[in-house]
């Protein structure tokens, strides 16, 4: 497991312990990584968060087309394993969760347990600082430090 934030890391061990998460990846609604979980490289990792942070867009956008509340969660569920994404409310904006689990665990308890693992990061959450602009000057050299930190590289 890999944190970009130091308060995530053991609320995000819990939820990966109790619910059998094969893969887990947190980010920000702009496809930030902030943690995970199970991945090997850093371009899955980086793909995965771009196309988590699309997904939740377009179904953002979707629903406000069709005059629908927004999703907050969305499920693809297959034989072997099933994809659990869901956007929530942190003090430093919207997040979003990527889940990806096999038989050996369901979707009710992964949703349990991703409730759990939102609620204590709100607990855990500094809330002292201020949020951090998403795309900054130095934009790449933030990007390879987060890399850095998630694949210790």
């Amino acid at each position: 497991m890999r944190t970009v934030e130091p308060w995530v890391a053991e609320p995000l061990n819990a939820f990966v312990t109790e619910s059998s998460a094969r893969l887990t990846l947190l980010m920000t609604s702009s496809g930030q990584v902030v943690a995970q979980h199970g991945f090997a490289g850093a371009l899955d990792v980086m793909s995965a968060a771009a196309l988590g942070a699309g997904i939740m867009a377009s179904s953002q956008e979707l629903a406000a087309l069709m005059r629908w509340p927004p999703f907050r969660i969305m499920v693809h569920q297959g034989r072997a394993q099933g994809h659990f994404l869901c956007r929530f409310q942190t003090p430093r904006g919207w997040w979003i969760g990527l889940v990806v689990y096999g038989t050996d665990t369901s979707l009710g308890l992964v949703e349990l347990f991703f409730d759990q693992l939102v609620e204590q990061l709100l607990a855990a959450t500094p809330h002292e600082e201020k949020p951090r602009e998403v795309l900054t000057a130095d934009f790449e050299a933030e990007l390879n430090a987060s890399l850095r930190a998630l694949f210790g590289r």
